[in-house]
Order: C-alpha cells, then sequence, then structure tokens
C-alpha cells in the first residue's frame, strides 16, 4: 500500500513540476504575443511530405497548464477517495496517459498527429468510465466510446478531404472544391467530443466512472477538447456562410435542454456533469457569435471551477459511503466547514458571481451576445439559461448546504488534509484566475456601449434564478420541482428530451428484432436446411444408396460400367 501511495505522490509531483514550468511561459507567451512554430519531415508518401509539427503559443500553453493543475489536484485527491481500491497504479498510469493525450491535442497542429492525441483521448476516457468492472460502467462505457468513434470517423473523412491541399496543417489550409465538406466534418467531430446535441447523452452517463475522473476528464479536459478543435480551426471554418449560425443554433439548444435537465436531476454527479453540458453549450455559443477569445477565456476558468465543484462533491459522495443521491445528503455545513466553503466558491463563480472567475468570463459573454446579436430569440434562450444555472445551482446549494441532513445516524462526515489541500488550491485559482487572466489575456475586443437595462441585464436574469428556486424549494413545493407539475415535461427533462433512449434503448429495438427474424427464419432455418445440414443429409443419402447397390446388387453394378462404356466409345 505504501509503494501504491507512492506512484500517487510522484506522479502528483511530476505534474505540479510540469505547471511550474509551463505557468510562466504561458504568461510570457501572452505579453509578448509570440508564437513558436517547430517543424520537421518524417518521410514521404509520394510526392506529399509527412510532417511532425509542434505550435508553442500562449493558446496551448495555457490551456496545457490548466490540464496539468488539475491533474495534479486530482491525483493528490484520489489518495485519500481510492485508497482501498486494488488497481491504483493501473489509474495512476491512465491519468498520465490522459494528460499525455491532452497535450498531444493541443500542441499538434498537424491532422495526422492531432488524431493520435484525439483518439488517446477517447480509448483512455473508455477505460476510465469502465473502470469499475460493472454492468452499469460497462454500458456508458459503450455509449461513450460509440459515440466517440462518430467523431473519429469525422475527423478521419477531414483528413482524407484534405489530402489534395498536399499538406494536413491546420494554419495553412485553405479552400477548396470539399471545403464545405471538411467544415462539416470538423464541427461533427467536436459535438460529439463536447457532447453537443444529438451527441449529449453520453455525458451524464459517464458519471458512472470515479470521482476524480470526473473531475479531470469529463468537467475540464476530454468534453473542452471538441471546443479547442474549433478554435483552432475558426479561421478556417468562420469562412463558411453557415458555421456560425448553426453552431449557435446547436450551443443555445444544448445549453437550454442542459439547464432545464438538471433542474429535474437527483444524482449529484450527473447535475454537475449537466452543468458542464450547460457551460459548453455558452462557449460554443460565443464562438458562434464570433468570440473566439471570451469562449477560451470561460474554457479556461470554467475548467478551474467545474474541478472544485466535482472535488467538493467527490468529498461528499465519500462521507456519505459513496452515495450519489442529492436527497440523501443535507446540512454540512457545522460537520465540513472548509468543503463547503469551496463549494460556494464554486457555485458562485459557476453563477457569474461579482470579482469570480465565472463572472469575468461568462458575464462577458452575455453582456456581448447582449451587444452582438440581432437575434432576438437566440438573445433570450442565452438570457434564460443564465437563470436556469442560478436556478439548479440554488437548489443544489439548499439541499446539501442548507438542507435537513437525511444520512444514516452513524454516517461520519470529517475532513482530512489530502482531501481539503485540492480544495483550497483550486478554490484560490477560481476567485483570481478571472482577474488574472483578463489583465494578461489579449482580449482583441471592442468596447461595450450599452444602456444601464442592458448593462444590468445578466445579473437580473441570475437574482431571477436564485429568488425562483428559493421559492419553490423552501416555501411553495417542498417535496417536488416545479417541472413535476407538468409530468411529461418532467419526464422529458428526465431524459434530457428524450436523448437517452434515442441513444440506446430506442436506435437498438429495430436493429435488434430485425435480427432475431434473420436469425429465426434464415439461419437456423432455410439456410441450414438448404445449406450445411441439407448438403450434408442428402451426400449421406447418396453414399448410402451407392454402397447399398454396389455391395447388394453387382450384377447391376455390371449394367451400369458396361453402359458408361459404350456412352464413352460412342462419344469418341
Amino acid at each position: 500500500m505504501l509503494a501504491q501511495f507512492k506512484v500517487y505522490k510522484q506522479a502528483s509531483m511530476f505534474m505540479w513540476l510540469l505547471f511550474t514550468m509551463m505557468a510562466p511561459l504561458s504568461v510570457y507567451l501572452m505579453l509578448t504575443n509570440k508564437t513558436t512554430l517547430i517543424e520537421w519531415t518524417l518521410f514521404n508518401i509520394s510526392s506529399t511530405p509527412v510532417m511532425m509539427t509542434i505550435i508553442i503559443d500562449a493558446t496551448g500553453t495555457m490551456f496545457s497548464s490548466t490540464v496539468l493543475l488539475i491533474s495534479a489536484n486530482v491525483l493528490q485527491f484520489s489518495t485519500v477517495y481510492m485508497k482501498d481500491d486494488k488497481f491504483i497504479n493501473r489509474f495512476t498510469v491512465l491519468v498520465l496517459l490522459f494528460v499525455l493525450s491532452m497535450n498531444m491535442l493541443i500542441f499538434f497542429p498537424h491532422l495526422m498527429m492531432l488524431l493520435l492525441g484525439w483518439d488517446g483521448l477517447g480509448l483512455v476516457s473508455f477505460i476510465l468510465v469502465i473502470y469499475y468492472q460493472n454492468p452499469k460502467s460497462l454500458a456508458a462505457g459503450m455509449i461513450t466510446a460509440l459515440t466517440n468513434r462518430v467523431g473519429d470517423v469525422m475527423l478521419l473523412l477531414s483528413i482524407a478531404w484534405t489530402l489534395n491541399q498536399g499538406q494536413w496543417n491546420i494554419i495553412h489550409m485553405w479552400e477548396s472544391q470539399s471545403f464545405n465538406w471538411q467544415s462539416a466534418a470538423i464541427l461533427i467531430a467536436a459535438m460529439t467530443k463536447s457532447a453537443q446535441m444529438p451527441f449529449s447523452s453520453w455525458l451524464p452517463a459517464a458519471m458512472a466512472a470515479p470521482t476524480p475522473v470526473s473531475a479531470l476528464v469529463h468537467s475540464s479536459t476530454l468534453v473542452t477538447a471538441g471546443v479547442f478543435l474549433l478554435i483552432r480551426f475558426y479561421p478556417f471554418l468562420s469562412s463558411t456562410t453557415w458555421f456560425n449560425q448553426l453552431l449557435l443554433l446547436i450551443a443555445v439548444t444544448t445549453t437550454t435542454m442542459a439547464g432545464l435537465s438538471a433542474m429535474t436531476e437527483c444524482d449529484m454527479k450527473k447535475i454537475i456533469a449537466l452543468s458542464t453540458l450547460s457551460q459548453l453549450g455558452m462557449m460554443m455559443a460565443a464562438m458562434g457569435l464570433g468570440m473566439v477569445n471570451l469562449a477560451y477565456f470561460h474554457m479556461v476558468t470554467h475548467a478551474l471551477f467545474k474541478a472544485l465543484l466535482f472535488i467538493c462533491a467527490g468529498t461528499l459522495i465519500h462521507s456519505h459511503m459513496h452515495s450519489q443521491d442529492l436527497r440523501w445528503m443535507g446540512n454540512i455545513t457545522t460537520q465540513m466547514p472548509t468543503t463547503t466553503s469551496c463549494f460556494m466558491v464554486a457555485n458562485m463563480a459557476l453563477c457569474g458571481a461579482p470579482f469570480m472567475s465565472g463572472f469575468y468570463s461568462k458575464d462577458m459573454i452575455v453582456e456581448s451576445s447582449v451587444f452582438y446579436s440581432n437575434n432576438f430569440i437566440m438573445l433570450s434562450i442565452i438570457l434564460f439559461t443564465v437563470s436556469l444555472t442560478s436556478f439548479y445551482t440554488m437548489r443544489f446549494s439548499l439541499t446539501t448546504i442548507w438542507g435537513p441532513s437525511n444520512c444514516g445516524p452513524f454516517t461520519h462526515l470529517e475532513e482530512s488534509l489530502p482531501l481539503t489541500y485540492p480544495m483550497l488550491v483550486l478554490s484560490s485559482m477560481s476567485i483570481i484566475s478571472g482577474s488574472a487572466l483578463i489583465w494578461t489575456m489579449p482580449m482583441n475586443q471592442e468596447p461595450l456601449i450599452m444602456t444601464i437595462t442592458m448593462k444590468n441585464m445578466p445579473m437580473i436574469m441570475v437574482f431571477m434564478g436564485l429568488l425562483t428556486a428559493w421559492h419553490t424549494n423552501t416555501y411553495k413545493l417542498k417535496s417536488q420541482t416545479t417541472m413535476m407539475l407538468a409530468p411529461m415535461t418532467h419526464y422529458a427533462s428526465c431524459l434530457m428530451w428524450f436523448l437517452v433512449p434515442l441513444s440506446s434503448q430506442f436506435t437498438m429495438k429495430t436493429p435488434m428484432y430485425i435480427s432475431h427474424n434473420y436469425l429465426k427464419s434464415l439461419d437456423q432455418s432455410w439456410l441450414e436446411l438448404l445449406g450445411g445440414q441439407g448438403l450434408a443429409k442428402s451426400s449421406f443419402m447418396m453414399s448410402n444408396s451407392m454402397m447399398n447397390m454396389f455391395n447388394t446388387k453387382p450384377v447391376n453394378y455390371l449394367v451400369m460400367s458396361s453402359i458408361l462404356v459404350l456412352v464413352i466409345m460412342t462419344l469418341l
């Protein structure tokens, strides 16, 4: 056991060392606005050189330092959360492989090399989802892997369509005959990895993985890989006439669906996963409105406070004997004060409270959408999703922090240093990262000229959501949410607008029915009678009849032989 803990400590220290090297480099590249491109030729295919390209810029180094920081804290958190696990060394290796794949995706602007990191993320995430080796984890892993394979195929198709350009470097891509097909393939690949509609159902299902995996993989790194891919490809993709409008439509639909589903969910990890899905939609909406730097800014700040939220949830789950149901928790302020404080910091950052990291990114996205958007319907939906975020966040806090305790009488809630230290580090980053990044990161954005009402609209929607959640969860409806008043609406929200059955049971029913009929009517019926068994039976009967004839009637044998000789002589 001590050797296993040493592996954890060495991996965590290694992540911290890489972070201390990467973070100053990212700040330097941001302040100087420099980019370094390193490339060399590996081999040639006919006249096409296969290049090894590495890009070192502010975008990649900042995101890589964020991944390394979260990985170091998650590995330290895992020393307590998974201390009784038999395969703790395997878990450490998988986390390190995941970080390696993520950095390959970040620093390789070459499509073929980028595919290595992209496929590595999908493979390692599948292994991490099925880590507990039970039917629920296997089902979640299958839907995760199959959904991500759609994105892998789209990325392979984009590589094939880029072949006529003679190179696969993202930076030097130009329009061609298959330009629209390339853009569509890259967009679908990003949608599958970032769980945008209609590929959203795999993210809540992937919560079957261990909570440290959710804190690293499904909150800040894997799900943002699609957003990062679109940021890299944005100069190429934005040349199409339909890209921004389609991306904005998909994003606001995903955000609304995730917000409504989080209002009715009772699983703690799934609520945070749906919250992640909602914020991914906000990033995509920012890109759809042309605000790429704001989308990247929100991606970095969101990764920090969402990893903090998962670690706080993991601490609660660990203290409640690995129960994830909100209805079994409550009144943790006295026994777990540090966890409560960090939990509130993460929730405030998620809502966009002033001077938190989420305020500088999310509030700026909403204000810019108010200023730039010329579509009133899209603007109304974005403002509505802001109130949804504050609603399910307040419901989450009321149930777990201030609500009555429903846990068992012998449940002992405690905090230890390996649990609280990662929370304190990420809490401090969730507070200071927004203001620090907005001073160093070039936004390239025009000043926003708005009225007082337009300026205060995001905060008004936040307070409306908070007050509505407080009213419905404390006074009006103590045992049910507002959505339960309409059973069909509540049922649709629980199933993510029926994406869960559409992605699994519904799509399997017809193929399984056809396969069953084929098995009974053809494979086990006519094909068997006319094929293998039929040929064997007929051959056996013919051989028996021939043997009987030769053994019992030699005269017939001589007659038939004579007839055969006469026929041959006649033909000659």
